[in-house]
């Protein structure tokens, strides 16, 4: 075989490895379902992800494994009829009442993919992840606003204007536990229990953001439209289902997508 051939083969099994979901990592080719973001090292020189070094991925949930959400797999808990609605390719919320849709199955290990915009604002909203089958049963018999436990990864817009004196929260990417437990990657907020991105890098109302989230064995952690800036780890349970937070003002979610890990 001539040098050119066997390069032309080297290209043509990259391409085969790549539409099959792969990265490449340090100048390997990675499964997807191992394969880890680019480190980027820091002048700290860990470059430890969230709590060192930023980490950049943009995962779009496509390749093997992914699947889409749609509206077969969520329920409604403590909402009104008409608060969630699936349509033109999103799913749309008016925000009205405070409450929750959440998966029709729970997860374990698993990443997830989904781009939001406010529609107004201040907005405010969330994903939660590993929510307690209790607390989705609690709010469900109450039919009452509310919201559940679990972890958190919050959506809130720029201009939102809550009483904040300490800087107790961030719009860009919050992660924190909801009467469970979690140790949060610094940097952390003032009462240390909310992991605080590591850069701003939310847009604001009217424009589309992009979330890519790993859960794994009691780990969290977030890439805000594509760079990892927060999470935690420690946390319990971790198991459970994924919830979408309407809290008082029009969101829109769209590219809701899913790959369960082992």
């Amino acid at each position: 075989m001539t040098d050119q051939a066997r390069l032309e083969g080297v290209r043509s099994d990259r391409r085969l490895f790549m539409a099959a979901g792969a990265a490449v990592i340090g100048g390997q080719l990675v499964p997807a379902a191992s394969a880890q973001p680019e480190r980027v090292e820091t002048n700290n020189g860990r470059g430890d992800g969230a709590h060192g070094g930023l980490r950049r991925a943009f995962i779009d949930g496509t390749g093997h494994g992914w699947r889409e959400l749609g509206e077969s797999d969520f329920v409604n808990v403590n909402c009104h009829e008409d608060t969630w609605v699936w349509a033109e390719g999103m799913l749309r919320c008016s925000g009205q009442p405070v409450g929750v849709l959440r998966s029709v199955e729970t997860y374990t290990n698993f990443e997830l993919v989904c781009e939001w915009r406010h529609n107004r604002a201040a907005g405010n909203s969330g994903v939660f992840l590993w929510t307690t089958e209790d607390s989705v049963a609690e709010l469900a018999a109450a039919g009452k606003p509310g919201l559940p436990r679990g972890i958190e990864v919050q959506v809130l817009d720029l201009a939102y204007g809550g009483e904040n004196p300490e800087g107790w929260y961030t719009s860009h990417g919050d992660v924190f536990p909801v009467g469970v437990e979690m140790t949060p990657f610094p940097p952390l907020s003032p009462n240390g229990v909310r992991s605080f991105p590591s850069k701003n890098l939310t847009l604001g109302a009217g424009q589309w953001n992009h979330y890519y989230i790993r859960a794994i064995n009691g780990e969290v952690r977030l890439w805000v439209n594509g760079e990892e800036v927060s999470g935690g780890n420690g946390c319990e349970p971790r198991s459970g289902y994924l919830a979408l937070e309407s809290e008082g003002s029009p969101i829109d979610f769209r590219n809701l997508r899913l790959r369960e890990l082992a």
